[in-house]
């Protein structure tokens, strides 16, 4: 089997490094296309062999990318195409079947009850989604949480697969030397109790509540966020605002792996943390909240559907549904319980990236079997990618 990948962008993000493990795993021959912004990722998957297209897509409404990636589907001789992303979902869907390719699964990673991926709901948001979902073969849901939204919009149940976010638990393992050279290149101070927060600086992740939090703990609490986004600079002004610019570090984003970026890479920062704080009110699934559960740490959220489906297993986990109040007193509680050992929990292995490929093979499988035989010329996993080489 062959498959192509689309996906919006490939910048550092959770949907986007999500999509690099899977291809580490899949048993799929596998290109990939970006429509925009071949950031970050796309030079992690060139490093691990993968064949990046960068379709240069000028914005949502530019109709010139859709014939261009018609023709880049049929002439790979794809068996199967797999969408990520709202605006490659919407495209992708399309250009799969214009160009005769019946096996089209696409994943929903990132549905809340109010937005997606940061855009707002709108009717018009959810007539396109809805009309593009039926020209697929399957809508994957990276959470049953995902799955009912999916079905409350209106997407037949049996189009709806759950296939569960994947980590690689031996990457985020507690390493105790990572730990202290990570804390030492941060320029924390000994003793330091460092909150950690990750994911995109934007306004539904609500990381303000963290900062706001800090000031209401003594000087030794500590807080490292780790992510870009727009919200950045409004973050510094607030931290500076609540006298607490001094204790609050941003890291950037993060790759999950040395990818030779400058810096500490995602799992060495989880290993500096004593606590991940997530008060974001609508998730999808809650990687990070899994990713430093995988790393040992203890961890309060506000919003994990992944958290919610693994209970009672989520030992470490605690709900903190409040503000920053509620968080400050919750961090407190923690730091006084004391460390504990960095040990894995079993809802962290319940989402090892293994158990997630096998499932989406299964939803592959049924795709491809349902499919009446595509027009593409075929071609086996080790044939040279029509893609060639070309990144950019």
């Amino acid at each position: 089997m062959r498959a192509l990948h689309i996906i919006t962008g490939l910048g550092v993000g959770g949907a986007e490094q999500q999509l690099r493990l899977l291809l580490r795993h899949l048993p799929v021959g596998c290109d990939v296309v970006t429509l925009t912004n071949p950031g970050a990722v796309a030079e992690g998957l060139t490093a691990d062999g993968v064949r990046v297209v960068h379709l240069g897509m000028g914005g949502n409404r530019d109709l010139t990318a859709l014939p261009r990636l018609v023709r880049l589907i049929r002439s790979g001789g794809y068996d199967l195409v797999h969408t990520h992303l709202y605006r490659a979902c919407v495209y992708g869907r399309l250009a799969a079947r214009l160009a005769g390719v019946r096996a089209v699964v696409a994943t929903e990673h990132s549905l809340g009850d109010t937005q997606m991926e940061g855009r707002r709901l709108t009717a018009g948001v959810r007539a396109l989604y809805l009309g593009s979902e039926r020209l697929g073969s399957a809508t994957v849901a990276v959470s049953p949480a995902v799955a009912d939204r999916l079905r409350r919009w209106g997407v037949p149940a049996p189009r709806i697969e759950v296939v569960p976010n994947g980590i690689d638990l031996d990457r985020f393992r507690f390493d105790p030397e990572r730990r202290a050279h990570t804390r030492r290149r941060l320029g924390l101070p000994e003793g330091a109790f460092v909150v950690g927060g990750v994911g995109r600086l934007a306004p539904g992740k609500r990381f303000d509540v963290l900062v706001h939090a800090l000031a209401r703990l003594p000087d030794d609490h500590w807080l490292l966020l780790v992510g870009g986004g727009p919200e950045e600079h409004l973050l510094r002004r607030t931290a500076g605002e609540a006298g607490v610019a001094g204790r609050v570090l941003f890291t950037g984003e993060r790759p999950y792996g040395p990818d030779g970026s400058p810096g500490p890479d995602l799992p060495s920062l989880l290993s500096a943390m004593d606590l991940l704080a997530s008060p974001s009110s609508e998730e999808a699934f809650g990687l990070a909240v899994v990713e430093a559960l995988a790393s040992g740490l203890p961890v309060l959220y506000t919003s994990c559907p992944a958290i919610e489906d693994a209970a009672p297993s989520a030992a470490g986990a605690r709900r903190v549904p409040g503000g920053p109040e509620e968080y400050a007193r919750a961090i407190a509680e923690v730091r006084a319980a004391g460390p504990g050992p960095r040990t894995v929990p079993e809802a962290a292995r319940h989402y090892s990236i293994t158990r997630s490929t096998a499932r989406l093979m299964d939803v592959y499988a049924a795709a491809v079997s349902r499919s009446p035989s595509s027009p593409s010329s075929p071609s086996s996993p080790s044939s040279p990618s029509p893609l060639g080489a070309s990144t950019s």
